[in-house]
């Protein structure tokens, strides 16, 4: 085994891990936005011409403070405070789920807090740990949305799969009336608890999808080709790719237990999408790896396509 691939698997952290503040010592909503630093409010102006006109049908979010511009909306856009956005997730503790993170992205355009939920799951000898992520954004770009994301504990993988019959993200509504605010958050434990179940067929499906060597490389090259029409840069920064994706499909340790199928598969290239290092590592890096970790990151869906359609 290459002499860098222990370093390279044994030093795991949660995805999100820089992003956010840790709040595990909030009881409620309020508690997790106070510590995060979330505990704004959002106010709206009109949109001015450069004459200080003011141009209909749109209004300028702000945050108040500091003013800094969260993004520009129509004038039906109804402004949903972080406060009122995460208030329904307090009914959530009272079935064991405890706030880990919260924080802000794009400036605070979204800001979104996550929560790990009580139940352990043992699926295919792993055990995998079920995230809640609850975002909101103040550019106008999305609702509320609620989104699952499990993670395989032994090596802080993501294992969000796009599964056709269970949803991974779904709205969550916002109301005033308490009742209301219980029943949503009972409707998202259930549609949580529907999505790990349907996640466990998923893996063990994986499980028994057997792969050739040959084959595994052959999905692998797939997403990083070697070939000659390929510009040398190119060709050179896939071979960097491919090598790394192949060392953590045979090196990694927490892989050695797993037999040589779809589920290794799966894992190998969530860890890449997860925790390899890019490229060129842009400004923004970050925030989008944590978006596409939390809502779903096409990679892997790839892979877990790849693998079906192998089988």
């Amino acid at each position: 085994m290459p002499a860098d691939v222990e370093s390279m698997f044994y030093v795991r952290e949660k995805p999100w891990h820089g992003l956010g503040t840790m709040v595990e010592s909030a009881p409620s909503s309020i508690d997790a936005l106070t510590l995060a630093g979330l505990d704004w409010s959002v106010i709206q102006k009109d949109v001015l011409t450069q004459d200080g006109d003011p141009i209909p049908g749109f209004k300028v979010n702000l945050r108040d403070g500091d003013g800094a511009v969260l993004g520009i909306v129509s004038d039906r856009y109804r402004v949903v405070q972080n406060t009122d956005a995460f208030r329904f997730t307090d009914d959530l503790l009272g079935e064991g789920v405890t706030y880990e993170t919260a924080g802000a992205l794009q400036g605070g355009r979204k800001v979104w807090m996550l929560a790990r939920m009580p139940q352990r799951y043992f699926i295919a000898g792993d055990e995998i740990a079920p995230y809640l992520m609850v975002m909101n954004s103040h550019d106008g770009s999305s609702g509320i949305k609620v989104a699952m994301t499990p993670i395989r504990v032994v090596c802080q993988n993501t294992l969000n799969l796009a599964l056709g019959t269970a949803r991974r993200t779904w709205a969550a509504k916002h109301t005033e009336n308490v009742l209301y605010r219980v029943h949503e958050a009972r409707e998202t434990l259930e549609l949580a608890d529907t999505y790990m179940k349907e996640l466990r067929r998923g893996i063990e499906e994986l499980s028994l999808i057997r792969l050739s060597d040959r084959k595994a490389l052959e999905l692998m090259r797939e997403f990083f080709p070697v070939t000659k029409d390929l510009s040398d840069v190119q060709r050179k920064n896939n071979i960097r790719l491919l090598g790394d994706l192949k060392h953590r499909y045979w090196d990694a340790p927490d892989l050695a237990y797993v037999e040589n199928n779809g589920y290794r598969f799966v894992n190998a290239v969530s860890d890449f999408a997860t925790h390899a290092e890019p490229i060129r590592r842009t400004k923004n890096y970050s925030e989008n790896l944590f978006l596409r970790t939390v809502e779903g990151n096409p990679m892997i869906d790839r892979a877990y396509k790849m693998v079906l359609a192998a089988a």
